[in-house]
């Protein structure tokens, strides 16, 4: 609860806060690392329909440019013409009369039923191909909220678990801020034993000089941060003046 223990600004975002609708920080990573395992398919995806793109692109080409027609016509006349009145001439142009023939012969072919007939993917196909894996990452992004669902279901079927995992969690949070505390101790104590720079000396200086400066200089929390209010707490140490917020003093 915020009133047993209130969370620092470095705290805040190592948790999740069921009631936020924006992303929060721990959900990020866990929505990133699956956005990266759709990488995968887009590539293969993108790999299948470039390559029937191009496959079409070929086939269509030979369809357009590899079309051949050809066109055979062949004529045959044979006459025999007997001259002459006889008998013997009368008989001959009743018997060889008959081997008089005449025929034209016309094919055309072509290897149209030998060309491919490739068909194109419609847009439409392309789109529906293509939504699986937008649903996919749309689910990548909408899992987060049905996700912090897990501990208060957890926590309404076994509610003794619950209170330890809250107990081991304060205990924890307890230990991370006495170290956080402990180390900005050692930094700031550093900081402090380290000589002031130019434009920090010469800052001093015209505070100390015109005391009315005071008003316009921005000054900040020595550990969080956070922007200088009138509920700051400076430091009572002498020359030294660092100012610390309600939470960090």
């Amino acid at each position: 609860k915020r009133t047993l223990l209130p969370l620092l600004r470095d705290e805040i975002s190592g948790f999740v806060f069921p009631c936020r609708l924006t992303l929060q920080r721990p959900e990020l990573k866990h929505m990133v690392v699956d956005l990266l395992k759709c990488i995968p398919l887009l590539v293969f995806l993108l790999l299948v329909c470039g390559l029937d793109h191009l496959i079409f692109s070929v086939l269509s080409i030979i369809q357009n440019y590899s079309f051949v027609q050809y066109s055979y016509q062949t004529s045959h006349h044979m006459t025999v013409n007997v001259m002459g009145t006889s008998l013997m001439a009368q008989l001959l142009r009743r018997t060889i009369g008959a081997l008089n023939s005449s025929f034209e012969n016309q094919v055309e072919t072509s290897n149209l039923v030998c060309l491919p007939k490739p068909r194109g993917m419609t847009r439409e196909q392309y789109l529906s191909t293509c939504l699986p894996l937008v649903a996919l990452a749309l689910l990548c992004l909408a899992q987060v909220y049905p996700l912090r669902l897990r501990r208060a279901i957890a926590a309404f079927f076994f509610p003794k678990r619950e209170k330890t995992r809250v107990l081991f969690l304060y205990n924890k949070l307890l230990r991370q801020r006495e170290n956080f505390f402990q180390l900005q101790r050692s930094r700031i104590a550093r900081r402090a034993r380290q000589p002031p720079g130019l434009g920090t000396w010469l800052l001093e200086r015209c505070r100390r000089r015109w005391p009315w400066l005071r008003r316009w200089q921005r000054r900040s929390c020595t550990l969080c941060g956070t922007p200088g209010t009138p509920w700051h707490q400076v430091c009572p140490a002498l020359d030294c003046g660092a100012l610390y917020c309600d939470r960090c003093w």
